[in-house]
């Protein structure tokens, strides 16, 4: 497993590009949207808040959407693409073992972005730092469970990685709708806004551990259900080639 581990996390280090792009990127859209003064100033429609106080959570669903959704099927199908996991099925190693080595070194990225996104955001423009930093951990490590063990559904499944990346993108595009990301969430419908808490990458949960109080159980526990049913699929399903 640590051997694994090990090559994962070097294979990920050789793709500068994508890499580079998974971690900063959420830190650089954070400077470019706190450069417009209308966005750093106190609006009633933000609670009081700036609007880029409150869009902290949506840059973190960005950052597990962009990794879970959009990096590890597409990793996963080009190794089933290229042989690499016709090689690997002679060996005595599970396809979970491969899918958890992808887990660990993609969301170690995520805690570096995530605390890269922090401390821009504190020093720049001096936001708060997360009012209940348990809650966040724990919304962080159930709503990236639940978007990573979706992203291993579609890497388990995919053939190609072009297909991967068409599926990918349908549910990355959704979830982050449902996150807050394309619009704000008070424009959204009230049911919307009730499915995006619940679904992850758990966007309310983030932003309540954030600005708030500890996050609502009930969010937590469906992203743990999510996380423990998908992840079962896509051991189950795992196809080597």
């Amino acid at each position: 497993m640590l051997k694994i581990v090990e090559v994962e996390a070097r294979l990920f280090l050789r793709d500068r590009l994508n890499s580079l792009f998974a971690v900063v990127f959420p830190s650089v859209l954070l400077l470019v949207l706190g450069a417009v003064p209308a966005l750093r100033t106190p609006a009633p429609e933000f609670g009081g808040l700036r609007f880029i106080d409150g869009y902290l959570s949506s840059l973190v669903v960005f950052t597990l959407g962009f990794i879970g959704l959009q990096r590890v099927p597409a990793v996963v199908a080009t190794y089933r693409e290229k042989g690499v996991l016709r090689r690997l099925s002679t060996t005595p190693m599970s396809p979970a073992r491969l899918l958890v080595g992808q887990m660990v070194v993609n969301f170690a990225a995520v805690i570096l972005s995530v605390l890269l996104t922090i401390v821009v955001a504190y020093v720049v423009f001096g936001v708060d730092l997360p009012h209940h930093p348990l809650g966040l951990a724990c919304a962080l490590v159930l709503g990236g469970a639940g978007t990573f063990a979706l992203g291993l559904v579609i890497a388990a499944l995919a053939p190609t990685a072009r297909a991967a990346g068409g599926w990918a993108a349908a549910v990355f595009m959704l979830l982050m709708f449902l996150g807050g990301v394309y619009l704000p969430r008070f424009m959204l419908p009230t049911a919307i806004q009730a499915i995006g808490s619940y679904t992850p990458p758990g966007v309310e949960a983030l932003h309540q551990a954030w600005l708030g109080t500890a996050p609502d159980w009930r969010h937590l526990a469906i992203m743990g259900l999510v996380s423990l049913v998908a992840g079962t699929v896509a051991a189950r399903t795992f196809r080597w080639e």
